[in-house]
């Protein structure tokens, strides 16, 4: 891939100042530098992409959607979100699921979002595994960045929603709680059998549910906590305790009631959705506010749609409006880019302007934090795949489609 060079905007690295005039310098895909334009030398022969007037910043990650395992406008057909046949889904993978071609992978563009970890639902105890995927490419295979990042648990309503009316186990939160705890012993016991059965170089019964959990248990994958209400919350933490998993909050609707308890044990809250209705028991206390509360008290926050649950296009806008209930700027764009990528392990590769990782890079019409602006290009990997058409008023995404040419 040739050189490309996006010059004359204000860039706002996030890992560092912002720049008046800046620069950034990408090759292959990847960032190789960022400064002031009289500190970046830019060669001859690069692509020049004009950026004059525009804010520059990372492309925003998502950190919690649904977004092609249940797909926009498909009804059951398109939902792949819950194989509600198995409280311990461990083995189940958001990746096969996934379908590039929905409609929301465009509107995510459209909003400046560039990375999503997908995730399966909620209706079981334990969902499955989580997927990184940039949000254009032509498969699944070329638009994934991070094979496997957590799995995905749920405690509170939905589980025991699901199963009570089966009249199975768990049909309560003591219910919940025991399958989580079976199912970490059972892993316990599996690894050690493993470890015992490759020590006298025998041969062992490979158990995809418990090599799953196993990864959890030595760190390798995060847990990803579905969870709303404070009780539940410090379920959450005493089940990590129990097992000393690396615990990261979804949803945390009642988070900010116990923000100092989090911020204690330093787990961060992916938070959200913030643009819903007080719909059931646990939403009782949902409030936009709470991202500030949280932020104050020394919680690491990211935000996120839960897409289709909101837009997946709409997550600066719920960014902006916690702003407006006391999130500190700075903070509220940290949220949509670096601190999804440090809490969920992928900063590596996504979640700022710097040298070395992919180049996500979005052009704004300005401070993208005021709902009057809008992502007016949007590179992934350094290929431009969306511009807004001022003249039609619409968005265009690149085609992701195969063209036969004769």
């Amino acid at each position: 891939m040739a050189l490309k060079a996006i010059v004359g905007g204000y860039v706002v690295p996030v890992g560092a100042a912002p720049i008046e005039d800046g620069t950034v310098l990408i090759e292959d895909g990847k960032i190789v530098q960022v400064g002031a334009a009289a500190d970046v030398d830019v060669p001859e022969d690069a692509e020049l992409v004009d950026a004059s007037g525009s804010w520059v910043l990372p492309g925003f990650i998502d950190a919690h959607a649904h977004l092609g395992v249940h797909e926009d406008g498909e009804g059951w057909a398109g939902n792949d979100t819950n194989e509600m046949t198995d409280p311990v889904g461990a083995r189940f993978r958001a990746v096969d699921g996934i379908d590039p071609y929905e409609p929301g992978f465009d509107d995510a563009l459209s909003g400046g979002v560039t990375s999503v970890v997908i995730k399966p639902g909620s209706g079981n105890p334990i969902g499955g595994q989580t997927i990184g995927v940039k949000t254009w490419g032509r498969s699944v295979l070329d638009m994934t960045f991070a094979e496997q990042v957590s799995v995905k648990s749920a405690l509170g309503e939905n589980p025991k929603r699901v199963y009570g009316d089966k009249k199975q186990t768990p049909s309560t939160r003591l219910g919940v709680a025991a399958i989580l705890r079976e199912a970490f012993t059972k892993a316990r016991n599996y690894q050690a059998k493993r470890t015992h059965a490759e020590s006298e170089g025998k041969p062992h019964e490979v158990d995809l549910t418990n090599e799953t959990l196993a990864k959890v248990l030595d760190g390798e994958l995060y847990w990803d906590q579905h969870v709303h209400r404070a009780d539940d919350i410090v379920t959450a933490l005493r089940l990590a305790d129990e097992f000393g998993y690396k615990l990261v909050i979804n949803h945390g609707t009642e988070g900010h009631l116990i923000a100092d308890l989090l911020a204690e044990r330093g787990v961060p809250v992916i938070l959200g959705p913030l643009f819903t209705t007080k719909s059931k028991v646990e939403l009782r206390h949902r409030t936009l506010r709470s991202a500030g509360i949280l932020a104050r008290a020394g919680v690491k926050i990211a935000i996120t749609t839960d897409h289709p649950v909101v837009p997946i296009n709409f997550l600066v806008y719920q960014a902006a409006l916690a702003v407006k209930d006391g999130l500190d700027p700075e903070t509220a764009l940290r949220a949509l880019t670096a601190h999804p990528a440090e809490m969920l392990g992928l900063s590596d590769r996504i979640g700022t302007l710097s040298p070395g990782l992919d180049a996500d890079v979005v052009l704004w019409s300005g401070d993208p934090l005021d709902v009057m602006n809008r992502a007016l290009r949007v590179f992934v990997r350094g290929r431009e795949v969306y511009h807004y058409d001022e003249a039609t008023g619409e968005g265009v995404t690149e085609d992701r489609r195969y063209r036969e040419t004769r």
